[in-house]
């Protein structure tokens, strides 16, 4: 799983979640502006998915279509279990908190191991399966088809822009002037904070995750990287000097070559504290000038980096504050340096 995380925090859950009854879930009541929108076709890998009617029980699949659900006002009754970032009950906190915030109960989970837990999604008796960013096979969405009508992901598993994922879903629900608020609003966040930090124009970010086994530099492509840059800064000329043809999203760099990796700035990814320590305070990472000079955004924690690992239309705005606060200190300690 740890893979997956790191090429574009793909998968999110492989361990047991909630058996429950998800027949006890509530779904949102659709309103007359969503019910004209009906019917719907979304094109995608498998083929096209019509939607007739506004559905009231939604199922996800995947990574981000439960949050896109949530913030366009649908609570769907079955979600994905997340034991990286969740919590003992696999729940996401952006999503904990989204839920609370509307008084909305706690879905039931089901565990993604081997793709999606098929029999659990029919007993939820859904009328819509969400699964714009996921892995399913054909064979798998012709299984989940037979269920409810399924909206798969556009071109490659595990590979849709996360932007594009919020306007799939908010086609599907029959709600795109809301998707495209939702985005905005997204916008609007990271431009405020931006405005705020005039500091972090032009300067230079590399992001990286030393696993012990491998050392992950991001690529342009990757969403972390793509809306960091939104923020003001820029890619180095190293990165691409660097790059290689091994994802679209990250490259693997020999730890015998990290001086090479030049930037004013870096951020780092680590699973906790020690894993952190470990590697700033390590021969190789000492080659690299961002750690010498302490200009290193230490991002720590499930949370934290599944918040940007891609973002989704509640996480990026959980995560954002946290995330400019420790870019903002990079950044102070480079401009100590120069």
């Amino acid at each position: 799983m740890l893979v997956v995380l790191l090429a574009a925090f793909a998968l999110v859950a492989a361990a047991c979640g909630d058996d429950g009854d998800a027949d006890d879930g509530e779904a949102s009541d659709p309103d007359s502006s969503a019910e004209s929108s009906y019917p719907v076709t979304i094109e995608h890998t498998f083929g096209a998915t019509t939607i007739t009617e506004v559905p009231e029980r939604v199922v996800t699949v995947g990574w981000g279509a439960t949050e896109a659900a949530i913030a366009l006002g649908v609570y769907p009754v079955l979600i994905p279990f997340d034991d990286y970032a969740g919590d003992d009950e696999g729940i996401l906190p952006w999503i904990r908190e989204a839920l609370e915030a509307a008084d909305q109960p706690i879905p039931d989970t089901y565990p993604q191991v081997d793709g999606p837990a098929v029999e659990l999604i029919a007993a939820a008796d859904p009328d819509l399966i969400l699964a714009p960013y996921s892995g399913i096979t054909e064979e798998q969405y012709e299984l989940l088809s037979q269920i409810a009508p399924v909206v798969a992901y556009p071109g490659e598993a595990w590979n849709t822009p996360w932007r594009d994922l919020i306007q799939i879903v908010g086609e599907a629900l029959g709600d795109p002037a809301g998707a495209e608020q939702v985005l905005a609003d997204i916008d609007a966040q990271v431009a405020a904070a931006a405005e705020a930090h005039p500091e972090f124009e032009g300067v230079t970010v590399v992001q990286i995750w030393d696993t012990g086994d491998e050392f992950y530099v991001y690529k342009e492509a990757d969403p972390r990287v793509g809306f960091t840059l939104d923020l003001g800064f820029e890619v180095p000329p190293s990165l691409e000097a660097l790059s290689t043809d091994e994802s679209t999203f990250y490259f693997t760099l020999s730890k015998e070559r990290l001086g090479e990796l030049t930037s004013d700035i870096a951020v780092s990814y680590a699973d906790d504290d020690a894993a952190s320590q470990a590697f700033l305070e390590s021969d190789a990472a000492q080659l690299m000038g961002q750690v010498r000079n302490g200009a290193v955004a230490e991002m720590i924690g499930p949370a934290r980096i599944s918040a940007v690992s891609p973002p989704t239309a509640l996480s990026l705005s959980w995560g954002l504050d946290d995330y400019v606060a420790a870019l903002a200190g990079a950044v102070e300690a480079f401009n100590a340096k120069s």
